[in-house]
């Protein structure tokens, strides 16, 4: 199979490139490598583009022709709650014309036809119940980055009938960790990689607000481990080869919640270092508990999550003790502020 993946040079994308080719799949990628970096995904071939652009569907369906796409997995897009707050309308012009431009190259392609799609948690705002199912209602995102990633999905599903698209939507939370080690986040974006960053210059950790109605204060999350994620996307390409599918959207998480605070206590055990860290004020949108049910895939797609926690703070501390650009010198780290 050839996959198309857009944004493949970034986090996530780079490590379900790197799935896909250990499952034998020929994979070409589309960037603007405005975070991602072009050394991260092997030997697929790399367009350089910004696909939310006027013009992006043409060039996106010469590619796909060129190439013999038979599926896409589409990540690229802006991705900071904040941000979004602050930048609404560039958000969806972003998210949602981009969205539209895979949408309209696929329709007039000649054989790329299936869609994964990454959408997000953030579709769900804040949920009525602990443990969000994938049909819970209303669908009330709380920022304009969860409000793009929902309008996605409607996006693919109305292609379905007109256009023969078949489409498949991943909606995970807090993605962290990492597997190769050269595939460490290359943006400090995620709570993980900010934590290690403020370490490395000596400064406490900040946790955005520590009064939220939640056991101890702060955001429970649910954290799913990237390399699990990227085997999601692999078995969501295998699920739309099936004539009879009952669902196109998914959770990808583990029914567990661990809060911000819990993170900051388990980089403490990892690292060894003895920070610090501080209390800052919330950050706008930010909903205060927030776990995935994984019922639905672990039973249409035979997936489970395969690591805790630890693992994840664990390979993302190898991650980044591998950069030299990274590397913390524990044996001489101090708290500056």
């Amino acid at each position: 199979m050839t996959v198309l993946v857009t944004g493949g040079c970034g986090y996530i994308g780079a490590h379900v490139v790197h799935a896909l080719q250990e499952n034998g799949d020929k994979v070409v990628v589309v960037d603007d490598l405005s975070y991602g970096k072009p050394d991260r995904i092997g030997d697929a071939r790399l367009y350089g583009m910004d696909i939310s652009t006027p013009g992006a569907a043409a060039r996106l369906t010469e590619i796909m022709d060129a190439e013999g796409v038979d599926a896409v997995i589409h990540f690229a897009a802006r991705k900071q709650v904040g941000e979004s707050v602050e930048k609404p309308l560039w958000y969806y012009q972003q998210n949602i014309g981009g969205m539209l431009n895979v949408l309209e190259a696929m329709k007039d392609s000649e054989k790329t036809k299936k869609l994964v799609f990454s959408s997000s948690a953030a579709t769900y705002g804040e949920p009525p119940v602990d443990v969000v199912p994938e049909d819970v209602v209303p669908m009330l995102p709380i920022n304009p980055y969860g409000q793009t990633k929902l309008f996605g999905e409607w996006m693919a599903r109305a292609c379905e009938q007109p256009f023969g698209i078949r489409f498949c939507g991943l909606r995970y939370f807090n993605v962290a960790g990492c597997g190769p080690v050269e595939l460490e986040d290359p943006a400090i974006l995620n709570l993980i990689p900010m934590l290690f960053d403020r370490l490395k210059q000596g400064k406490a950790p900040a946790i955005f607000g520590d009064d939220y109605p939640t056991e101890d204060g702060t955001c429970v999350r649910d954290y799913i481990h990237v390399s699990d994620l990227a085997d999601a996307h692999v078995a969501a390409l295998d699920y739309l080869d099936r004539e009879e599918r009952k669902y196109d959207v998914f959770n990808v998480g583990t029914g567990k919640g661990t809060s911000v605070r819990q993170i900051v206590d388990e980089v403490k055990k990892v690292t060894g270092l003895p920070f610090q860290e501080t209390v800052m004020a919330r950050r706008a949108g930010d909903p205060p508990h927030l776990i995935g049910s994984p019922k639905r895939i672990n039973e249409e797609m035979d997936w489970h999550a395969r690591y805790d926690v630890e693992d994840i703070v664990q390979s993302a501390w190898d991650a980044w003790q591998a950069n030299p650009e990274h590397h913390i010198d524990v044996e001489t780290w101090q708290q500056v502020d």
